[in-house]
């Protein structure tokens, strides 16, 4: 919701307070405007960046929420759920697997489930075991902490850069990504894990993330003793 227009905010003040709209017709020296009454509604808006709301709009809202991620535990349930929805089993010990890799997301969870049961069928089995899901998840990138081959790309950026702080726009650069998408999807999941530091100069690694992407960076030391 923090995208609207800043017109079509105007055209909800009216109608969240009052169950009316006022539409112009005409614009110009001779326009006019005419009220449409409204039946009782009920808004909800979701946003992810609360601080871009205007704060009219935001004061209207009586009821202010915040979601949590979802642990592990209740996204397996909801892969074994979905599963059934597919018309495919899965290992208990599959689902955990699945659901410990979803970001806490499960949107997410049920993206890996459909990835990974073609993964299945493809080798000729109908119920989801913990090999099967491994083998998935590996062929999409998502590694034992649900990072992604873009989440390790910019914690790589940071970490080949010596341990100094980097911007936005440097970081997006170097991976090759849109600065919105980085600090908008990627961003928030790094930071939650511990792995990556936001500060007043830049992003910076934490001893954490170094240690996620401590094989590719090793990978790099022994490609350079190759060289020379």
């Amino acid at each position: 919701i923090h995208r609207l227009d800043v017109r079509v905010e105007e055209y909800l003040y009216s109608a969240m307070e009052d169950f009316f709209i006022s539409i112009i017709i005409d614009p110009g020296p001779h326009g006019r405007a005419i009220k449409m009454e409204l039946k009782p509604f009920t808004l909800i808006g979701a946003t992810t960046r609360e601080g871009l709301l205007a704060a009219p709009l935001r004061s209207r809202f009586q009821i202010l929420e915040r979601l949590d991620f979802y642990p592990a535990e209740e996204l397996a349930q909801i892969v074994e759920n979905s599963a059934r929805i597919l018309k495919i089993g899965v290992e208990k010990a599959a689902s955990r697997l699945i659901g410990s890799r979803s970001r806490g997301t499960p949107r997410v969870a049920n993206r890996l489930l459909r990835r990974i049961r073609d993964v299945a069928q493809a080798s000729g089995s109908e119920v989801v075991t913990t090999d099967l899901a491994q083998e998935g998840l590996r062929r999409l990138g998502v590694d034992d902490l649900g990072l992604s081959e873009l989440d390790r790309k910019i914690l790589l950026a940071l970490a080949r850069n010596g341990g100094r702080p980097a911007g936005l726009k440097t970081i997006a650069a170097v991976v090759g990504e849109e600065e919105d998408t980085i600090q908008d999807v990627y961003e928030p999941f790094l930071i939650r894990q511990g792995l990556l530091d936001r500060t007043a100069r830049g992003r910076v690694i934490t001893d954490k993330g170094i240690e996620a992407v401590r094989d590719h960076l090793d990978e790099d030391e022994r490609r350079q003793r190759k060289l020379f």
